[in-house]
């Protein structure tokens, strides 16, 4: 079985983000985090509420619900990330 591609679980965890959370972004900015996804859970939630337009420097609830969803696909190998940074763990 050929390695799993990355963008291919950052882009379930952007579908996921918008069905489940209602962030659904433009597809150029889809594009841009599937192509240089940011390191870490916290830099990769302030990249989608900056794609969103908006503010992530509060650390809102809804901030933490994202934050939540991005670091269990960074941390399970379900999608672009395995421990803590992207690189696409296994499912």
């Amino acid at each position: 079985m050929p390695p799993r591609d990355p963008k291919d679980g950052i882009r379930e965890l952007l579908h996921e983000l918008c069905v489940d959370l209602g962030f659904c972004l433009p597809p150029h900015e889809q594009r841009r985090l599937r192509e240089a996804p940011p390191a870490d859970a916290d830099g990769f939630t302030d990249a989608v509420f900056a794609a969103e337009g908006m503010d992530p420097g509060p650390r809102t609830p809804l901030w933490h619900q994202v934050r939540e969803r991005i670091g269990r696909h960074m941390r399970g190998g379900e999608g672009p990330a395995g421990a803590d940074g992207p690189g696409g763990g296994a499912r």
